[in-house]
């Protein structure tokens, strides 16, 4: 739901109407869940061995052939929705869901684990802009991309112990808890680096500030203060990337 919103909030500075921004949010909406239903049904087996919550299909409350059904409309309906924007726009999606599909189907195991995320996330912005306003600015494409890498640090943090017991060894697994906090601070401040410059450098120091508090007083025993700094700044850098949009050619 949060990437379809920014695809849509993207798609509204490009100048195209409601009924563009709509078919936009959908598109997005179709690959998102394609790519969220897969992974769980991927995973089913190894969520339910260390009894995951909030994962119906490993609980069995939702039979894994209806998920898959799901997987199959869902997938097509990403790339159809896709088409009116053009065949270049329905291109660099495709190759951004089978991006995400890879990360789903073994990526996320292994040490290249953050480069389904960084060209996922980072041709949003060029599906976005290729339906409408043109080539996008490549500054946007690589916030995007730093943003969405440290959107993988972030999301594997919870759960390194549970995919550690099930044999999952992705970047984050390797790289262990500290560090990984660090990465994705890094990522996010370097992201925060790339949309001062075309929206405002005041921001910059508050997003170092926040992440050096953050990792400051993370270091206590038990803390998710470093974390929760790094969420805030990814939530600022997103602000920025909507404010930045991008605009009709």
């Amino acid at each position: 739901m949060a990437v379809t919103a920014i695809a849509a909030g993207l798609a509204a500075t490009t100048g195209r109407d409601a009924g563009g921004v709509l078919l936009t949010a959908a598109a997005v909406l179709a690959g998102q869940l394609s790519v969220g239903w897969l992974n769980d049904l991927v995973d089913a087996d190894r969520d339910a061995r260390v009894r995951r919550q909030g994962k119906p299909v490993a609980a069995g409350e939702v039979s894994r052939r209806t998920v898959l059904i799901a997987v199959l409309v869902s997938a097509p309906a990403a790339v159809v929705l896709s088409l009116p924007f053009g065949i270049a726009a329905t291109a660099v999606h495709l190759v951004a869901l089978v991006s995400a599909w890879a990360y789903d189907l073994g990526v996320k195991a292994g040490p290249l684990s953050v480069l389904p995320y960084a060209v996922s996330f980072g041709l949003l912005p060029a599906f976005v802009a290729l339906g409408g306003a043109g080539p996008p600015p490549a500054r946007l494409m690589l916030a995007a991309a730093l943003l969405g890498s440290a959107a993988h640090f972030v999301n594997a943090l919870p759960d390194l112990a549970d995919d550690a017991a099930t044999g999952v060894r992705g970047l984050p697994h390797r790289l262990g808890a500290a560090k990984s906090t660090a990465a994705a601070a890094l990522l996010v401040l370097a992201a925060s680096a790339v949309l001062a410059g075309v929206s405002s450098w005041v921001v910059l120091p508050l997003a170092a500030a926040v992440l050096g508090a953050g990792l400051l007083l993370g270091r206590r025993p038990g803390s998710r203060t470093a974390f929760h700094a790094v969420v805030l700044v990814a939530m600022l850098d997103v602000a920025m990337l909507l404010n930045t949009g991008i605009q009709p050619s």
